[in-house]
C-alpha cells in the first residue's frame, strides 16, 4: 500500500456505560511491550484530546448520557482523521467506547464528500438505537444511527428534551451535513446481541448481517467476497472493529459489553484481512479493551494486539 500508516489513538470511554475502555489503547501497548515487539516505535501517531474527566458530570440528558461532550469528543475525532486522510496516511483508529466511529465515519465523509462509503460493522451489537429508542442512554449504542441519519422514531419509547435533540443533529452533521453512508452499504459480521427496536431497524432497512454461525457453515471466504460484492459499487470503505464481536468465553470478558458465542481472533484477522486485499479500505478502528474488566490478566488487550499485528501487515506489504 502506498500510504504510510499513522495511529490516531483515543483516549475516550463517555460514551459507554463502564468505565475503563479509556484505558484499553494503553493495555495493547502493554501486550505489545510484553510480547517484545517494536509495533508502536514503528508508525507515527497522534493523541486526540479527551473529555473524560466529564463523568464526573452531573447527566443533563438520561436518553443520551454526556451528549454534549460526546459530540466534542467525536468532533475530535473526525478532524484528526480528516487531517490524515488528507496528509495521505491511512488512520488506524485505537479507541476507547465505540462511539468514536461516528466521529471516523464523519471525518472520511469529509475528505470525500462525493463519494460512497460502505461500512463493514464487526462488533456483537448492531449500534442503532437513537435517543429516542435507547433502553441505555449510552451512545456507544447510537453511532450508526447517526452515521445514516434515521432516528428510527417508529420504535420511539423515550421523550428526549430539546436540549438532547438540538445536540443529537449537531452530532449528525459532524464533520459533513446529514447522512454518512446508505444503510444498504452498511454489512454487519457478528451481531448477536440487539434489542427489540434494533431489529425492525435492521429489518426495515435490510441490513445484511453475517452471523457466526452462517459464517462458519458456509465458509468465511465465501460470505466475505459476497459482502464485498455487496459493497462494489462504494468508492471507499472503513473497518471497525468492537473486540465484544469476539467470544467472551473463548477469549475475555476485557469488554464493556461481552457476548458468548462470537469470532475467535483467527476468524476476525481473515475477515478483515480479505476485506483490505479489496484496496478500499480507508480506515481501520479498534475500539471496546476494557484491561477493567478482564478475569484473565491483559487477556484481551493481548488478543486485540494479535490482530492489530496480523492485519497491519496486510496493509504493509508492497503494492504489486
Amino acid at each position: 500500500m502506498e500510504k504510510a500508516i499513522k495511529l490516531i489513538k483515543n483516549r475516550s470511554d463517555i460514551g459507554a456505560g463502564t468505565r475503563g475502555s479509556d484505558m484499553g489503547i494503553d493495555a495493547i501497548e502493554i501486550a505489545a511491550i510484553n510480547q517484545n515487539s517494536d509495533y508502536f516505535n514503528q508508525f507515527e501517531f497522534e493523541d486526540v484530546k479527551t473529555h473524560n474527566e466529564s463523568i464526573y458530570d452531573k447527566n443533563r440528558s438520561t436518553s443520551a448520557k454526556r451528549i454534549e461532550h460526546v459530540v466534542e469528543q467525536c468532533t475530535r475525532v473526525c478532524n484528526a482523521v480528516k487531517k490524515n486522510l488528507k496528509d495521505n496516511f491511512f488512520p488506524i483508529v485505537l479507541s476507547g467506547d465505540h462511539s468514536s466511529a461516528l466521529g471516523t465515519i464523519s471525518g472520511i465523509k469529509a475528505v470525500y464528500p462525493a463519494q460512497t462509503l460502505g461500512v463493514i460493522w464487526i462488533d456483537a451489537h448492531a449500534d442503532l438505537h437513537s435517543p429516542y429508542t435507547s433502553p441505555s442512554g449510552n451512545i456507544h449504542g447510537m453511532p450508526l444511527s447517526a452515521a445514516i441519519a434515521d432516528d428510527n422514531l417508529g420504535c420511539q419509547n423515550n421523550e428526549v428534551p430539546a436540549e438532547t435533540q438540538e445536540l443529537w443533529e449537531e452530532m449528525k452533521n459532524i464533520g459533513h451535513p446529514g447522512a454518512k453512508i446508505f444503510a444498504e452499504n452498511l454489512v454487519y459480521f457478528g451481531v448477536r446481541d440487539t434489542e427489540e427496536a434494533e431489529d425492525k431497524q435492521i429489518e426495515k432497512l435490510k441490513i445484511r448481517n453475517y452471523m457466526v454461525a452462517e459464517i462458519r457453515y458456509r465458509g468465511l471466504k465465501k460470505c466475505v467476497t459476497e459482502a464485498l460484492a455487496k459493497l462494489s459499487h462504494c468508492d471507499r470503505l472503513y473497518i471497525s472493529f468492537d473486540v465484544d464481536s469476539m467470544d467472551c468465553d473463548m477469549i475475555s470478558y476485557g469488554t464493556g459489553t461481552p457476548v458468548p458465542k462470537g469470532f475467535d481472533q483467527y476468524e476476525i484477522i481473515a475477515i478483515i484481512n480479505q476485506i483490505i486485499e479489496s484496496k478500499k479500505v480507508v480506515c481501520i478502528e479498534f475500539v471496546e479493551v476494557n484491561p477493567l474488566l478482564d478475569t484473565k490478566g491483559n487477556k484481551m488487550a493481548e488478543t486485540a494486539f494479535e490482530v492489530l499485528e496480523a492485519i497491519t501487515s496486510t496493509l504493509i506489504l508492497p503494492v504489486e
